[in-house]
C-alpha cells in the first residue's frame, strides 16, 4: 500500500500540472491574437510605403512641369558657385561689404555664400548675375553712385 506522502505528492503534481495547462492556454491564445495583429499592422504599413512611393513619383513627373513653366515665366535659371564668386570679387578688387552693396546683401552674407554655408535665395541670383555682368569701371561708378 502506497504511503500517504506519495499519493499526496502525485496529487500536488496533477493539479500543479492542470493549472500550468489553463494557463498556458490563455497565453497561446493571447500570442495568437499578438501575432495576428502584428501581421495586419505590417499589412497595413506596407500598403502605406506603396502609396507613399506611388504619391512620390507622380509628385517628382508633376514637378518638374512646374518648375518649367516657372521657370519660363520668370526667365533663365541661375546657377551659384561659392569658388566663381570668390574669383570674380577679387577680380574686380571689392571687399566683401563692396561687393555686396552692389548685390544688395551685407558683407557677412558674401563670406557666408562664399564659404558654402549658405546659398542666395532666387533674388539675391539675379542680383548677382546683374553684378556678374559688369566691369571694373561700371563697379566703381555705381559704388560712387550710392
Amino acid at each position: 500500500m502506497p504511503n500517504i506522502a506519495s499519493i499526496l505528492k502525485a496529487e500536488i503534481s496533477r493539479v500543479a500540472r492542470k493549472e500550468v495547462r489553463t494557463e498556458i492556454e490563455t497565453l497561446k491564445k493571447a500570442s495568437t491574437h499578438h501575432r495576428a495583429s502584428i501581421a495586419a499592422l505590417r499589412r497595413q504599413v506596407e500598403k502605406l510605403e506603396k502609396e507613399l512611393r506611388r504619391a512620390t513619383k507622380v509628385s517628382a513627373r508633376v514637378s518638374p512641369a512646374d518648375d518649367a513653366g516657372e521657370a519660363a515665366e520668370s526667365g533663365p535659371s541661375r546657377r551659384f558657385s561659392a569658388t566663381r564668386l570668390a574669383t570674380h570679387r577679387e577680380k574686380l578688387g571689392l571687399s566683401a561689404a563692396a561687393y555686396g552693396k552692389l548685390v544688395g546683401v551685407t558683407g557677412q552674407t558674401i563670406y557666408k555664400w562664399e564659404q558654402g554655408k549658405a546659398r542666395p535665395r532666387k533674388a539675391q541670383l539675379e542680383g548677382l548675375a546683374s553684378v556678374r555682368g559688369l566691369g571694373r569701371r561700371e563697379v566703381t561708378e555705381q559704388l560712387n553712385a550710392e
